[in-house]
């Protein structure tokens, strides 16, 4: 699966700096709002960047390893929350509605018929995946099915005039999927991984990690990040990596939340490295694996909330910080065209 996706042209960086230096303010004063505005000019090759049609998309999907117990949830709860996600009650609509974004919820594999309904998207590739502790999750059509509608999806999106896309996720079972496909593709213990997802008691942990320790004795911890997906992700997860390589391919500014999110990017990244540029990690996550994914990526969020919800909240909630940079850079006067004196 080739995607054409290739590291910003450098050649506006020092024209970019000049004019972020030379606004109103002390060198660096704006701190890491600077590096974003550049970042942001040198995806969209431009002095005068602009965020086009704000979008979250949150991908829904069931895992066949949840009725094995390990979430704090039943799997039921993936299907009743699309159902809050679409009636607008989520915290995901709270946020998305403050901050001017559009929200489109994609059914990427749930285990429930939704019907046609408005802000949902039926890319259903099956009604959740297969058992991982079992045999493979996805089956390999499964998997490149789900890497393709995800890709379709953002550049359907671009084709619209959107040019900033956030991703969210719901699906009971999910964080322990992204625990495996973090370790397969870091190369972190297992235990510093796993998390509490849901809210797991001290048994619960403890029943996690027995069973994700099962899953990797059956299939191993393979070094492609395709059979790695194939083994252990999810559909939401898949779509979500095919979403995100679709979005960089189309020139997008990425918006990634925490540890789910970031674990279809680590699929991605691992696919086309040059992703990274277009990403703007949003925040840190509670889930203790988070911190190992940000460091394995390099990356630095912007914000530490304490978050660990997932639906995209953390994404949506440093959308004003994007946007100030991107305005910063085109509304701040500069010394010369506010007459006021530069240091000497």
């Amino acid at each position: 699966m080739p995607y054409a996706i290739s590291r910003p042209d450098p050649g506006l960086a020092a024209a970019l700096q000049q004019r972020i230096d030379t606004k109103t303010k002390p060198l660096g004063a704006l701190g890491r709002l600077e590096g974003l505005a550049k970042q942001i000019g040198l995806i969209q090759q431009t002095l005068s960047p602009r965020l086009r049609q704000p979008q979250m998309l949150v991908f829904a999907g069931d895992h066949g390893a949840a009725k094995a117990g390990v979430s704090a949830y039943p799997q039921d709860v993936t299907w009743q929350m699309v159902e809050n996600f679409l009636a607008g009650g989520a915290a995901i609509n709270v946020f998305a509605r403050q901050m001017g974004m559009g929200l489109t919820v994609i059914d990427a594999g749930v285990a429930h018929d939704f019907g046609s309904r408005p802000g949902l998207i039926d890319a259903k590739i099956a009604p959740g995946t297969a058992n991982y502790l079992e045999e493979p999750a996805l089956s390999v059509a499964q998997r490149d099915a789900a890497l393709a509608r995800g890709c379709e999806l953002s550049r359907g999106l671009a084709a619209e005039g959107c040019n900033v896309v956030g991703f969210g996720e719901m699906g009971i079972g999910n964080t322990a999927a992204a625990s495996l496909i973090t370790h397969c593709l870091t190369g972190a213990e297992l235990a510093s991984v796993i998390g509490r997802g849901t809210g797991l008691d001290d048994a619960g942990m403890a029943r996690k990690r027995a069973l994700l320790a099962r899953a990797l004795a059956r299939g191993g911890r393979p070094a492609d990040p395709l059979t790695v997906l194939a083994e252990y992700g999810g559909f939401e997860i898949a779509m979500m990596a095919g979403a995100m390589l679709g979005a960089a391919e189309a020139g997008m500014v990425l918006l990634i939340d925490g540890f789910i999110v970031t674990s279809a990017l680590l699929v991605a990244h691992a696919i086309a490295p040059a992703i990274l540029d277009y990403c703007v990690f949003a925040h840190r996550s509670q889930e203790q694996g988070h911190a190992v994914q940000l460091a394995h990526l390099n990356a630095e969020p912007l914000v530490q909330l304490d978050l660990r919800l997932g639906e995209g909240t953390g994404a949506a909630l440093a959308y004003p910080l994007v946007a100030a940079a991107v305005n910063f850079l085109n509304e701040m006067a500069s010394f010369e065209s506010a007459g006021v004196a530069d240091k000497q």
